[in-house]
């Protein structure tokens, strides 16, 4: 590497960094006028708590959230900056191409995105279950705290042949009522059984049966039998029960995808909200490729009005770019959709954008 990339990429990163330390901070204080209610709601909770279980977590995802935002503002910024104080006509009249001119800029964008796909796989994930365990005990309503504790008409397939139904679980208590299993032959009911009430023992991965009956059916004849209690096993656990996008965001990839194929096997039929999660950790990232040239082909030529024309540009297509990725998320998370095209559309999008200002910056 030259003196000049060291120089661009050295400064790449310095207002990058710099950005996010101006975005985080107006994040917190939003949030924190918001829910500093809740918190008081709690006289036992304290600063340390708080500070520890909840914002400490909260800048991780929101450091995450903002990076291709970050990024995109910092290019701009300092790209301007180097346009007005007539550096790149330095730059452009030592025979330098426009190509070449990219090159520290996607050494920058390579380090971010390595980071940015690190933290979504892996660090989000864990962060995110240790701020929404602290985000359901003290800021939740009770509607939404009820909601999160109880399941109602449930259904899954466990294998090819069996099925089975809850009208009601506690997530809480791991208590359920009128439990059914039904094995199939095809579509031959092979045995059925049923029970009133069900707890599940999660010391022996067990499930305890109040009053079931279990009925076998042969070519000839029928056998019943039932009893007060039983202990049984299933191959679920209450945690499989839990069908909820914002699990999806508490995992870290590669239990995520182990779920996803589970869930697929037990015939879960739409699956979407975990793979447009799935999916956006590693097109969300990408987009700093994307984004950086976007930026640079806006920055690159002096302008009238300066750096703040190409600032509010900048964000205009930064606002586009998040609204047409929120698009993505809610139609690919409808059944029957391709999720993964869906979550792309934007990077595609704004990829041809891309291609088009990098060929008319070049020329």
């Amino acid at each position: 590497m030259k003196i000049i990339d060291w120089y661009i990429l050295k400064r790449y990163l310095v207002t990058f960094l710099f950005t996010l330390l101006i975005l985080i901070p107006i994040a917190i204080a939003i949030d924190i006028s918001e829910k500093i209610d809740n918190f008081l709601e709690h006289p036992n909770l304290g600063f340390y708590e708080i500070l520890d279980s909840y914002y400490k977590n909260f800048i991780i995802y929101y450091t995450n959230t903002f990076m291709p935002l970050a990024l995109f503002i910092a290019v701009i910024l300092f790209t301007s900056k180097l346009s007005n104080n007539t550096e790149i006509i330095a730059i452009t009249n030592a025979k330098v191409s426009f190509t070449r001119f990219l090159y520290p800029y996607f050494i920058g964008a390579t380090l971010i995105t390595v980071i940015s796909l690190g933290m979504n796989h892996f660090v989000v994930p864990n962060s995110s279950k240790v701020r929404r365990a602290f985000e359901k005990e003290y800021i939740s309503n009770a509607r939404q705290k009820n909601d999160l504790k109880f399941i109602s008409d449930f259904s899954l397939q466990l294998t090819d042949s069996t099925y089975i139904y809850l009208r009601s679980f506690n997530t809480e208590t791991s208590v359920g009522s009128y439990f059914t299993s039904e094995t199939y032959d095809g579509l031959k009911l092979k045995s059925k059984l049923s029970a009133d009430n069900l707890r599940y023992n999660s010391k022996d991965s067990t499930f305890k049966l109040t009053n079931w009956r279990k009925r076998l059916i042969f070519n000839d004849r029928d056998s019943i039998f039932e009893g007060n209690k039983i202990d049984t096993v299933f191959s679920f656990t209450p945690r499989d029960l839990i069908y909820k996008s914002a699990l999806s965001q508490e995992m870290p990839s590669d239990e995520l995808i182990r779920f996803i194929n589970l869930s697929k096997k037990r015939g879960v039929k739409n699956l979407n909200a975990y793979l447009v999660e799935l999916h956006k950790r590693t097109s969300l990232p990408i987009a700093s490729y994307i984004l950086t040239i976007i930026a640079v082909a806006l920055a690159f030529r002096k302008k009238r009005g300066g750096t703040g024309v190409n600032l509010a540009i900048g964000i205009g297509i930064m606002f586009l770019y998040i609204f047409f990725m929120k698009i993505g998320e809610v139609l690919g998370s409808v059944a029957g959709v391709n999720s993964f095209l869906y979550v792309w559309i934007p990077n595609i999008i704004f990829g041809i954008i891309a291609i088009y200002l990098y060929i008319n910056a070049r020329k």
